[in-house]
Order: C-alpha cells, then structure tokens, then sequence
C-alpha cells in the first residue's frame, strides 16, 4: 500500500472513531494511538508511522466495540 493511501484509511478510521465518540456521548480512550503521536493529518510522519497508527486505532475501535457487544447480552430467553 502506497504512503497515500495509507493515510487515506488513517483518515477515515479518524472519522469511524469520532463517529462513534458522537454517539456513545463520551471521548474513549486509545491510548496506544495517542501514544504514538501520529494524526491523518501528520503527512510529513512516515509509512511505517502511519501503518502502526492504523493498527493501533483499528485495536482500539474493535476492542471498544467487542467490550459493548457483551454488555449487551441479555440473560431472558424467549
């Protein structure tokens, strides 16, 4: 994947991620990500930069979401 492109996706990862904040009502926390320092808009980072930003944030999102599938699990039966 070209350098572009990969910021293309960090970019859009970005917008999943505020999205989700917008309707959870609340900032989640990535700190792997923040660690990082590394924003879509950061063009001047490097590839590998960018790569282990998007890894991280990809993490983040999908741990975040895994967490809230199992609270949502009902014990009722039908």
């Amino acid at each position: 994947m070209k350098k572009q492109e990969l910021i293309h996706l960090h970019g859009l990862l970005a917008q999943v991620r505020d999205h989700y904040e917008e309707n959870k009502g609340e900032t989640v926390t990535h700190e792997r990500y923040t660690d990082l320092g590394v924003k879509p808009t950061s063009i001047h980072k490097s590839k590998t930069d960018h790569k282990a930003a998007v890894f991280a944030l990809a993490d983040g999102i999908t741990d975040e979401l895994e967490s809230e599938d199992a609270e949502r699990v009902s014990a009722a039966a039908d």
